[in-house]
């Protein structure tokens, strides 16, 4: 089964990080999600991947070039525009159809879902999509899915109210289609709803164009319930929270050598003088200076520099950052200043 990794987005709720990098790009444990992502392929036997460029493209093919040191063979599609949550894949259709199957996964959410017993189901089931779908407590920030007993998908609701939420299953944007997918897409000269007025051709999204015409002309397609960890990183608290649940162990994602108690420090990054109260994870090369406190969850990047007693508290700070002698970071993210815009 061929892989598309979804990574065109411009990350817009992601600001001002994603005027850093792209969102797919942002670390997670000083690694980008998106390379968690392809972690994730190749432990479950997805080689031969495909990925949608649009928002500052050259960042991702400079990390992950060919995708040989990956384990992964990785080609790029190129967009001018984003072409909606859809249109990418049909781009591409193609590439995704020389498999009898092809799985659709966003570049910039953060999971360790069983992509082995999401193909199972799949493939045990007579529908021509399955949809990984987790259980969540807050309807209004998630499209939702309604279905049947057997786990038919009878329809959708885009982030309602507790009181109106007749699911609270959340669609989490990791799909499996059969190549006929490709078949109830609109044609040539579709205008989506879900895009501006000045939408590029090809535009195409998932939730107001296919999967409404499947549901209108009654083909099956499936929920796959998920119990497995999933964050869709919507917003700066949730990458937060995103590097906080994996530095304790949930996704379960590699770590450095752990120097001592939950405290996790890679190569050339000396902890001599420092306080810390677990957990705490320092990337490669960081200056940390004498007296400094660290006061976990902590995630400290790569190549950071940290003056003498500094303190930092329940933050992530991404690699080249610089915090000051004695200033203190409390919550949030500290990062490097921002291109002008």
């Amino acid at each position: 089964m061929r892989a598309m990794i979804l990574a065109a987005g411009l990350g817009t709720r992601l600001r001002p990080l994603t005027y850093l990098m792209p969102k797919p790009m942002a670390p997670v444990l000083n690694v980008p999600v998106m390379e968690h992502i392809v972690r994730l392929l190749v432990k479950h036997g997805f080689t031969e991947v495909i990925t949608n460029l649009s928002y500052l493209p050259e960042r991702i093919r400079e990390h992950f070039g060919d995708g040989g040191d990956f384990g992964i063979e990785l080609s790029y599609s190129e967009e001018a525009e984003p072409l909606g949550t859809a249109g990418g894949v049909g781009k591409v259709r193609d590439f995704l159809t020389e498999s009898e199957s092809c799985l659709i996964i966003s570049g910039d959410a953060l999971t360790d879902i069983d992509l082995g017993a999401m193909r199972e189901a799949h493939e045990g089931n007579d529908g021509i999509a399955t949809l990984a779908t987790k259980r969540v407590e807050d309807t209004t920030q998630f499209g939702v899915a309604i279905t049947d007993p057997e786990g038919r998908i009878q329809g959708f609701q885009e982030k309602p109210e507790p009181a109106e939420a007749l699911s609270d299953l959340a669609n989490c944007g990791i799909y499996m289609f059969r190549a006929e997918i490709f078949d109830h897409f609109p044609g040539a000269g579709h205008r989506s709803p879900a895009g501006d007025p000045d939408q590029p051709e090809g535009f195409v999204d998932w939730a107001q164009d296919v999967f409404p015409a499947l549901l209108a002309e009654d083909v099956p397609f499936h929920s796959h319930e998920i119990e497995a960890y999933w964050n869709d990183i919507g917003s700066i608290s949730e990458y937060v929270q995103g590097n906080f649940d994996a530095l304790r162990g949930e996704p379960a994602l590699e770590r450095p050598p752990e120097a001592s108690g939950g405290v996790y420090a890679a190569a050339g990054s000396d902890l001599d003088g420092v306080r810390t109260k677990p957990p705490v994870l320092i990337g490669a090369g960081c200056e940390i200076g004498a007296g400094v406190d660290l006061h976990g969850p902590v995630v400290i990047g790569d190549g950071a520099r940290i003056g003498a007693g500094a303190m930092i508290r329940d933050a992530v700070v991404l690699p080249g950052a610089v915090l000051e002698s004695g200033a203190a970071v409390v919550g949030g993210i500290l990062g490097q200043k921002a291109p002008d815009r």
